[in-house]
């Protein structure tokens, strides 16, 4: 199997260097970014399979960065930053971060993530080599997990990886109402503790790009249990 790689973007030369030891220490390949303007155009020109994204840089911040690589790429996105509030980390899943990871950090902490990432991120690959079609219905939900993608009424909606998983889960059993910590297990492995913000999060994520092609009631919130599809 080809090795992964991963583009690490951060202004600090020696937390580049911090990362980049960790992954080839794990047997991944890596591309190295100094800025927000530098890791756009590196993804432009080469197939990353996640981007490591600081958020305090100079010229274009990991945020803005983040809001326009959304717009053409659903490559996977880690963010790694200084800022530890809880809003902080909202606003980075609001803009479709896969994962959020705050400094300082343990390097194996950091390598566990991404593995944690690369592994939901490689679903459809997973899929295809177990099942020739997999595909699951609510209403006119459609989640088919051989190519990774979601849609109503057949429009299409770009997810990332980890907003894919909790909605597959919760299409498995349409029925069910989800508290935060099974929509949890969906979206990470056992040894990632995420807040229930971060959860409502992916959930108001998931939500508004199913607005944006007129289904504004895909998911309901169930006050003090938790959530469920809608029909």
């Amino acid at each position: 199997m080809m090795a992964k790689t991963i583009l690490v973007v951060d202004d600090d030369p020696n937390i580049r260097d911090v990362v980049v030891f960790a992954l080839e220490k794990a047997n991944m390949g890596t591309a190295q970014a100094s800025d927000g303007h530098q890791a756009l155009q590196m993804a432009k020109q080469g197939a990353h399979d996640l981007i490591i994204l600081d958020i305090n840089m100079p010229e274009m911040d990991g945020l803005e960065a983040c809001k326009a690589l959304r717009k053409t790429s659903d490559v996977p996105i880690l963010f790694l930053s200084s800022r530890d509030e809880e809003i902080d980390k909202v606003i980075g899943f609001e803009l479709g971060a896969d994962d959020y990871l705050t400094k300082p950090f343990s390097p194996r902490e950091l390598v566990a993530r991404v593995k944690a990432i690369l592994k939901r991120s490689n679903t459809q690959q997973t899929a295809k080599s177990e099942k020739p079609k997999d595909i699951l219905t609510c209403g006119a939900l459609k989640v088919e997990s051989d190519k990774h993608q979601a849609s109503w009424n057949d429009h299409a909606v770009d997810l990332t990886g980890t907003e894919f998983s909790i909605l597959q889960g919760m299409a498995k059993h349409p029925d069910r109402v989800f508290d935060r910590d099974q929509i949890m297990n969906m979206a990470y492995n056992s040894s990632t503790y995420v807040s229930d913000r971060t959860i409502d999060s992916h959930i108001r994520n998931i939500r508004n790009k199913f607005a944006k092609i007129g289904c504004d009631k895909l998911i309901t919130t169930m006050h003090g249990v938790g959530y469920k599809l809608t029909p």
